[in-house]
């Protein structure tokens, strides 16, 4: 996922030229595509959002509170991994999805019609929904008759709903807003990507080996490279796009270690059905984790490098994009 075209804000500016941080809502009267084609890119992006999953077979995990014991292979088909042990899977194929929906909107803004962003998000909205709602129904007739597996069911169900809320935010923010509010929305959606790319490299039930275990400590890095080349797009020549900057920062600090206390919460078995002790135990997670400068630093770092190297190459590329125009008007 790379930061999105900035409504051509890119090139060609001179340096005088004002600086300001609204979209370019200007669309071409011609060469405008058919509305069911933006329907078909939300679909799409959905659908590579479920990726990582689908291609495990999209078999539902092992329950605790299944109501016939069954063995991984007998376990039925579901198009989202309900279960307490990957609630960050679900936000990340969710939100992820979503994002890539946007970034596809704003890349096409200037083609637009009126309706297109509507039919992108129709569309994305569409796949999370069917897939949701199959999830439910699947759960809802495997689960044992208890309070206890009613409770379970509807907190997946409200993690993926946060999620999609998440995502539709995301996806607005990328395609339509100012560039800080795209940033802050490219910042949430890197957390995501990360967890897709961990999904995707290491599926749900693999046996880890070299290979992927080399692949995942790259990976680990992409939420940092992500945010790092959105702040070189954004730039820090407004006020605004200096703040967004801070906020996308913020949001790789703490990001992080809210999944990794959620993880760890929620993938204790042993307090499963002690709500009050999982939350204890999260919070105390979030508050170990967070503060740990072996892992807060190296990511901020990175961000920051990223986010340098990237403006200087894009002001150098202007600098040199304006010098080529001014020796082609004399």
């Amino acid at each position: 996922m790379t930061a999105p075209n900035d409504g051509g804000s890119a090139h060609g500016m001179t340096h005088d030229a004002p600086v300001t941080d609204a979209p370019d809502d200007t669309a071409e009267s011609e060469g405008q595509l058919p509305l069911v084609w933006f329907l078909v890119i939300g679909a799409a992006a959905g659908i590579v959002g479920l990726l990582p999953w689908l291609i495990t077979g999209a078999r539902l995990p092992l329950q605790n509170l299944w109501a016939i014991p069954s063995s991984p292979d007998q376990m039925p088909i579901a198009l989202l991994p309900f279960s307490q042990y990957e609630l960050v899977v679900i936000v990340g194929l969710v939100v992820t999805g979503s994002a890539i929906a946007g970034v596809a909107a704003r890349s096409i803004r200037a083609r637009q019609s009126p309706h297109s962003l509507r039919m992108v998000l129709l569309g994305v909205l569409v796949v999370q929904a069917i897939a949701a709602v199959q999830t439910t129904a699947v759960v809802m007739n495997g689960l044992e008759r208890s309070n206890w597996a009613d409770l379970y069911l509807a907190a997946l169900v409200a993690v993926t709903a946060l999620a999609v809320l998440t995502g539709i935010l995301v996806l607005l923010l990328i395609a339509k807003s100012p560039v800080p509010g795209a940033v802050i929305a490219l910042a949430i959606a890197a957390l995501a990507a990360g967890v897709w790319l961990s999904a995707l490299v290491a599926p749900f039930g693999s046996i880890q080996n070299d290979l992927t275990t080399g692949l995942l400590d790259l990976v680990r890095w992409v939420p940092a490279v992500i945010i790092g080349a959105a702040l070189a797009w954004s730039g820090f020549r407004t006020i605004g796009r200096v703040v967004a900057g801070a906020v996308a920062i913020m949001i790789l600090w703490i990001g992080p270690t809210v999944f990794t206390a959620v993880s760890a919460a929620a993938g204790t078995r042993v307090l499963a059905t002690r709500p009050a002790e999982m939350l204890d135990y999260g919070i105390g997670v979030f508050n170990m984790a967070l503060w740990l400068p072996e892992l807060v630093l190296p990511r901020l770092i990175v961000a920051a490098v990223v986010a340098i190297l990237g403006w200087l190459g894009l002001r150098f590329l202007r600098t040199r994009s304006d010098a080529a125009a001014a020796r082609e008007s004399v």
